[in-house]
């Protein structure tokens, strides 16, 4: 019996799960060390810093988002490589594609920490919030290249076969941020710097370990080789990754819009408040993520392979999947609705009750984004970045623009709450019809 899951494999079900889990366990990690980042500002500093950094956030998750985009689609192209059985020219792809996303973090770290103040106050910030949000993000801008690495290596170690070693960089990238947050705020009393110069770090450590063992890697189905310019294989992959940076930076508008419209109707209660929800929704929209990264190279090997019978058998699977665990999550979050508000802002009862409504009912888009999020992913990993972008680009940002903007009008802070799910609820509706409109081109 083999001990190694390799891409090639017929997945059953158990398999499938036994291959995807260290890619969920590592996106559920990474966003608990973001938790937890935020239970330090918020408890420790108060909820004026605490809005500052959610208000903030959309800029750092915008620029890491061109990582995602690398990663996704860079991977989308070296696993089909693979599967036509190019090892190494899909080592030459992967390196350049690393080397790229440093250039390109470094750049956009420059540019980061030289327009932080303006993009701060055109995201809302004024006065003391405005002050804290700008210490605090150019500190975490150091690490941008670092953290753009991080994020395409999660990619490339679940196409080298590794996801166990995935996992383990970045539980020591969390453990460096938990500890040095305990250190810097709870102990040393740092303010804001202290969580600030605890992420450049985490972020240091997650894209400084990939490149050591991809250097040195002697049995990884990948490894960094001598490379050339290849330029229109980096634009393959800025397209194929087009939808995830599309989502990030939806996310990222969308974020600005909430908080738009939460100040207008609980002030800078309703900014915190949002934080505390969105801090908890990253980790069950992390399970989803963390799936559709470990099962995204196994669909691109086999359509690189051509086996057809094993698309068709991953397609149906991975939806079944992610609807059973949306229904988990559901039943999850409202169990813990009440412990998770009362651990965030439990020191304030009117953020308390605020947060608490706006978590019951955020809750319920579980059952429906997964499905979205496979959807997009999966057409990545078919090499189709057109309409990945284009769910992603519905689901992301019109859908729920036009709900943001139209829902708080008729319902105010239900409505902002209930936007989320009027979304989803669209988007599925979208994604269900590229998946039959485009079944029989792709035989899946």
């Amino acid at each position: 019996m083999k001990d190694q899951i390799q891409l090639s494999d017929h997945f059953s079900y158990g398999r499938l799960i036994k291959f995807v889990i260290p890619s969920v366990t590592m996106m559920i990690f990474t966003s608990i060390y973001g938790v937890v980042d935020g239970l330090f500002v918020s408890n420790f500093l108060g909820k004026t810093p605490f809005a500052a950094v959610n208000i903030i956030f959309p800029l750092v998750m915008v620029l890491g988002g061109f990582g995602f985009m690398l990663g996704t689609g860079g991977t989308a192209i070296v696993a089909k490589t693979l599967g036509l059985g190019e090892k190494d020219k899909a080592n030459e792809y992967f390196t350049f594609i690393i080397i790229s996303t440093a250039v390109m973090g470094s750049i956009l770290a420059a540019l980061g920490i030289m327009f932080a103040e303006p993009v701060a106050q055109l995201l809302g910030a004024e006065g003391e919030m405005l002050d804290y949000a700008v210490r605090y993000v150019r500190i975490v801008l150091l690490g941008m290249p670092f953290f753009m690495l991080q994020n395409s290596f999660q990619n490339f170690f679940i196409t080298a076969e590794k996801p166990k070693l995935g996992l383990a960089v970045t539980v020591a990238a969390g453990v460096t941020n938990i500890v040095l947050d305990a250190l810097l705020i709870g102990i040393i009393k740092m303010d804001i710097e202290g969580a600030a110069i605890a992420t450049a770090f985490s972020q240091m450590v997650g894209g400084t370990v990939p490149i050591i063992y991809f250097a040195i890697a002697k049995n990884s189905a990948i490894r960094f080789c001598k490379t050339h310019g290849y330029w229109r294989v980096l634009l393959q992959a800025c397209l194929n990754g087009s939808s995830e940076l599309l989502s990030n930076i939806s996310s990222s508008v969308v974020t600005i819009l909430y908080n738009y419209q939460l100040l207008r109707f609980a002030g800078e209660n309703g900014v915190a408040a949002y934080g505390a929800v969105m801090y908890v929704a990253f980790i069950f929209i992390a399970i989803f993520i963390g799936f559709v990264i470990g099962a995204s190279p196994i669909v691109s090997f086999h359509y690189g392979a051509g086996n057809t019978d094993e698309l068709k058998s991953l397609r149906k699977k991975s939806i079944n999947m992610v609807l059973i665990i949306g229904g988990a999550m559901l039943l999850i979050a409202l169990l813990l609705a009440w412990p998770l508000c009362q651990l965030f802002v439990g020191y304030d009862s009117v953020l308390r009750d605020i947060t608490l409504r706006g978590f019951i009912i955020y809750a319920f888009s579980y059952l429906i984004s997964g499905y979205n999020i496979f959807g997009s992913s999966f057409f990545t990993a078919l090499n189709n970045g057109a309409v990945s972008a284009v769910i992603s680009f519905m689901r992301t940002l019109v859908f729920q623009i036009a709900a943001i903007l139209l829902l708080p009008e008729l319902l105010q802070l239900d409505g902002v709450w209930l936007s989320i799910i009027v979304a989803e609820g669209l988007a599925a509706i979208v994604t269900t019809i590229f998946l039959i409109a485009k079944q029989k081109q792709y035989n899946y």
